[in-house]
């Protein structure tokens, strides 16, 4: 079902060569994550529990788990850290503008 679902909708499934797990580092370490935080931590009553215990893990490693392509950081102390240096750059620039702006007025 799954290879005649891609092929209708031209989707290429491409497999990691055997003995290579390294190929596929960053889902194995999805999965891991997410079988020690939600699939082992929990007995689940139904379906819907399953959800919303996943979309909570969901909003909280998209948000608040350091990743390393952030430099370890969280997303949402990358995002605090970059406004802030945005708002400094600005602050310096707006400086410099003035600091334009007084010397062509007194010459």
């Amino acid at each position: 079902t799954l290879y005649q679902w891609c092929q209708n909708n031209k989707i290429e499934l491409l497999h990691i060569q055997p003995g290579r797990p390294m190929q596929n580092s960053y889902v194995e370490r999805f999965n891991r994550l997410y079988r020690e935080d939600i699939l082992n931590a929990y007995l689940f009553e139904d379906l819907h529990q399953v959800r919303d215990l996943s979309y909570k893990w969901m909003e909280d490693y998209n948000s608040n788990h350091p990743h390393d392509a952030l430099g370890k950081v969280s997303p949402w102390n990358y995002i605090r850290n970059f406004e802030s240096e945005d708002n400094l750059i600005k602050k310096q620039i707006n400086q410099v503008e003035m600091s334009k702006l007084t010397l062509s007025e007194n010459g």
